[in-house]
Formats: structure tokens, C-alpha cells, sequence
């Protein structure tokens, strides 16, 4: 069973008995059933009817929690991309077609990148900043703001702890990269561009005016850190974060494809930046 199969709700499971098999007056039974059934579920999953119901907003995540939402709408790119023969990267204000799109299949088959990947997305739609106090020495503190959305904040945060804690800021720099290159390559564009002119803006020591390739090196950078982690191999999770590091532009690339062709201008509505 996937991971996430395991952690979604009774609401999940009743919403897919309601929406494939509505005439069915023991729903309850049926949800018990597809607990236990896994491949039977997996299969109900990839109904287009349920994927049709998920994509009408007044549904939505209204419907079902952000976990499942995201694993169908995965499960739905790796069958769409299996009928693609390319993908398409923006590089440098310009379109560059790459046959790739098998490999990104391949990706989405490993269980366990695409159990992250559906567990990641869901995080996002409530992001959070908070302040943390932070002891700095012997009776010095500093508070620092922490947003998992900021990888600028997550780096600072990261620098002032120590090694052995540094586990989920190296794991959360690596998401919100992977989350904005994804998801919002768009919203790394416009930071770097004056807002009325659409002129460069100049990079200076310090600038926190990143590019989707600066986005890229930490992605890759801080998931390696985040796998070599003692408590990556504790939590199961050094694997696929290598993976990821490895990978990391073929990981872009189904979110890219989920925002494109599913969410597209309401991608806002799921996700507050």
C-alpha cells in the first residue's frame, strides 16, 4: 500500500463510493472494503469521473482533503504523460522541447516519489511563518522568521542551528524549491523584473532576487543534505530525497504539468504564495 493511501480519511474513501458507485446503499461497507483492497481502490482512483468531480471547484478540496486530492490529480499526469512524447522547459525567456516525457512516467511509477510529491503539494496549501527564538550563545537568543515558502528565511534558520537539527530545514528548503520551480515558475519571473517598467532588476551581493536556476541548485543542493541526514534514514525518507536531488528538474516537471493542464489560473485558489 502506498503510505498515503494509508493516512487518507473516511471522507476520502466515502467521496469516491458517493461519486463512482452512488446507487450503492451500503457505502459504508464499501469504504470498509477499499481500506482492504488496495488495488481495487488504485483503479477506482484513476476514474475519470472521479477526476472530472475533483475538477469542479465548488468540489475541490471542499470535498476531500488536500492529500488525496493531489495523489489523484498525480496519478491522472502519469496516465496523460504516457500519451506525451515531450515536455517543454522555459529557459531564458525561451521554449526548449525536450523527449523526456517517459522519464517523467518513470519518475511518477516509484511509489515513494510519488507519495512525496502528493504529500509535499499538500503542504503547501496552508503555508506557514512563524518566529522562532533561536539561542545564538550562552544566554543570547535571536528570533528569526521562518516562512517554508521563503527559502531565503529556511537557509538563515538552517545556519543557525545546529547540525544534527538541521534535518527539516535542509528537507523544507528542497520542497519550497522544488514547490516554486514547479508550481510557480512564473512568480520567480516577476520577482526578478521591475513591476511597471518589466525592466531587470540588477543582482547585487545580497539580492534576494533569485532565478529558476538558483531555485534549482538549492533544490538539488539541500535535498543531497537533507539525504545524507541521520534522521533522513530514520524517517525513510533518504531514499526518495535522493532521488529527488538526483532528479530534480524530471521532478518539476509533473507539477509543472499538473498546474498547466488541471489547475491553471486557479492555482491560487489552492495555493496562497
Amino acid at each position: 500500500m502506498n503510505k498515503t493511501m494509508a493516512l487518507w480519511s473516511h471522507r476520502d474513501l466515502r467521496f469516491v463510493v458517493e461519486t463512482l458507485i452512488p446507487e450503492r446503499a451500503d457505502a459504508e461497507h464499501v469504504v470498509d472494503l477499499l481500506r482492504d483492497d488496495v488495488n481495487l481502490l488504485d483503479a477506482m482512483l484513476q476514474d475519470d469521473r472521479l477526476f472530472e468531480q475533483l475538477m469542479d471547484y465548488e468540489q475541490g478540496l471542499v470535498s476531500v482533503s488536500p492529500l488525496f486530492f493531489f495523489r489523484v490529480l498525480l496519478l491522472r499526469a502519469r496516465r496523460d504523460l504516457q500519451k506525451e512524447i515531450y515536455t517543454i522547459e522555459h529557459r531564458q525567456q525561451q521554449k526548449v522541447v525536450l523527449f523526456d516525457a517517459n522519464r517523467v512516467v518513470d519518475l511518477l511509477d516509484m511509489p515513494e516519489v510519488s507519495d512525496y510529491l502528493a504529500t509535499m503539494l499538500a503542504s503547501y496549501t496552508r503555508t506557514k511563518s512563524t518566529t522562532i527564538p533561536i539561542r545564538v550563545r550562552q544566554g543570547v537568543w535571536q528570533r528569526v522568521r521562518v516562512s517554508d515558502l521563503d527559502v531565503d528565511s529556511l537557509i538563515r534558520y538552517a545556519q543557525l542551528l545546529d547540525e544534527e537539527q538541521r534535518f527539516w530545514a535542509y528537507r523544507r528548503i528542497g520542497d519550497a524549491s522544488l514547490f516554486l520551480t514547479g508550481i510557480f515558475p512564473e512568480h520567480i519571473s516577476a520577482q526578478q523584473l521591475y513591476p511597471q517598467s518589466r525592466q531587470p532588476r540588477l543582482r547585487f551581493k545580497g539580492s534576494l532576487f533569485h532565478t529558476l536556476e538558483d531555485f534549482e541548485g538549492y533544490g538539488r543542493s539541500f535535498y543531497r543534505l537533507a539525504a545524507q541526514h541521520p534522521q533522513a534514514k530514520r524517517e525513510g525518507l533518504d531514499g526518495v530525497l535522493n532521488t529527488l536531488s538526483e532528479h530534480f528538474i524530471l521532478a518539476e516537471k509533473p507539477l509543472t504539468f499538473i498546474a498547466a493542464r488541471y489547475l491553471a489560473l486557479r492555482k491560487h485558489n489552492y495555493f496562497k504564495l
